[in-house]
C-alpha cells in the first residue's frame, strides 16, 4: 500500500493524521488493545483494527512530539491485583512495557520511564482524553497513553 504523502506510514490511516494534527499540547491520546473499552469510555474513537500498538508507535513518533512540561507523558494501565499474582502476565506485562520504552526512547531519548497507573484512573483519563485508537493488539494490559507536546521548528 503506498500512501499519498511521503514520510508518513500508511499505517496512519487520514483520520489518525487528522486527529493527530488538530490535537494540542498536553492533549493525550490513548492506544487501546484490542479488549480495551473505548467505545464506552470516549466519543472519539478511531479504528485501527488489525494493527499493532508498537506498529502504529513507530509511524506516529517521527511525528508527534512528546510533552516534555510533564513529569510522565508515557503513561500505561497497571495490571489490578488479582493479575498481578500471575506470572504469565506480569511476564507478559513486562515485554510489553519493555518494547515500548525501547521504541520510544528510541525517538525520544530524554523521556521519562513510562508511568503505570491503576486500571480505572486509566478508564478516567481514556474519558478526558482526545481520542481512542483502538488497535488490535491482543496482548491483555497493553494499553498506552501519550501526552502531546508542542511542536516547534526545532522539534
Amino acid at each position: 500500500m503506498l500512501d499519498m504523502l511521503r514520510g508518513i506510514s500508511p499505517l496512519i490511516s487520514p483520520q489518525l493524521l487528522e486527529t493527530l494534527h488538530r490535537m494540542g499540547h498536553h492533549d493525550e491520546i490513548i492506544f487501546g488493545d484490542a479488549h480495551f473499552p473505548g467505545e464506552s469510555k470516549n466519543k472519539n474513537v478511531i479504528r485501527a483494527d488489525g494493527l499493532g500498538i508498537e506498529d502504529l508507535l513507530q509511524a506516529i513518533l517521527p511525528l508527534f512530539v512528546l510533552d516534555h512540561a510533564v513529569p510522565h507523558p508515557v503513561v500505561m494501565m497497571e495490571p489490578v491485583g488479582e493479575d498481578r499474582s500471575s506470572q504469565v502476565i506480569m511476564e507478559s506485562y513486562q515485554k510489553v512495557r519493555d518494547s515500548y520504552s525501547e521504541i520510544i526512547h528510541f525517538h525520544n531519548p530524554k523521556i521519562a520511564d513510562i508511568e503505570k497507573i491503576d486500571k480505572f484512573d486509566f478508564y478516567k483519563r481514556a474519558e478526558n482524553a482526545f481520542t481512542v485508537v483502538m488497535t488490535g493488539d491482543l496482548r491483555i494490559y497493553a494499553n498506552l497513553l501519550l501526552v502531546k507536546g508542542v511542536t516547534t521548528w526545532e522539534s
